[in-house]
């Protein structure tokens, strides 16, 4: 599991990928600024309906209003990164297979509809995924557990089934999921530590493809040669 890791995150910010980091940051932070811009916009409007109200609730709702927007900001990071990577996917695969695995060849691109409804059914996974973690915090108190459960589970069968499907039948890559279910499980929980990680969780796509791809091939046996990627 973690030499999987160590092998995408050395590539993380190799000259191959920088492009790809770079169209991916520009689109994710332009996404969460849109998104953000509109909630600030419905908040305000809000509180101005509320005129009535004495001058300390107001505050203190404009505050409430601010931390809302910040952890809604936050919580959405995830979904948007992941419409973001469903753009990115197939270059990203294919220059992890390129580097690291020249002797087995690429996968196939995914066809676009095919790639498209991957993508909306992932983003409808994650948002439902975590609005149930959100509801259960207050009942249980296990806010943290759950994120890292949750997530791992989500993360780790998503993004292996992106790579997978690149080489296999969505049949066959559901009997390898039940196979190496606990293996997958192990490496979504990293997934959702970088996720949790402010500031570096914006490169989960970039580094959960590249990730998930050795560990698809760590799975099927496959074995890296000794070609590295450029670091400059």
């Amino acid at each position: 599991m973690l030499s999987p890791a160590f092998l995408a995150l050395n590539q993380l910010f190799s000259k191959p990928f920088r492009t790809v980091l770079w169209k991916m940051l520009g689109i994710t932070l332009l996404l969460l600024l849109l998104v953000g811009i509109a909630m600030q916009t419905g908040l305000e409007y809000l509180l101005s309906m509320e005129s009535f109200l004495p001058g300390w609730a107001e505050t203190a709702a404009s505050i409430l209003a601010g931390l809302g927007l910040f952890f809604g900001l936050g919580f959405l990071i995830i979904p948007v990164s992941a419409v973001v990577a469903g753009l990115f996917l197939d270059e990203v695969c294919s220059t992890v297979e390129e580097t690291h695995y020249p002797h087995e060849g690429t996968g196939r691109d995914l066809p676009m509809i095919e790639a498209i409804v991957q993508t909306i059914r992932f983003l409808g996974v994650v948002i439902g995924v975590n609005l149930l973690v959100l509801i259960l915090i207050p009942f249980l108190g296990l806010g943290v557990p759950l994120f890292f459960v949750a997530n791992g589970y989500l993360l780790g069968r998503e993004y292996f089934e992106q790579a997978a499907l690149r080489f296999r039948s969505r049949q066959e890559v559901r009997e390898l999921r039940s196979r190496h279910g606990a293996k997958i499980f192990l490496s979504g929980l990293l997934i959702s530590v970088f996720v949790a990680i402010p500031f570096l969780n914006l490169l989960t796509p970039l580094f959960a493809t590249a990730y998930m791809v050795h560990v698809y091939k760590w799975v099927t046996s496959s074995k890296p040669s000794r070609i590295e990627p450029a670091t400059i």
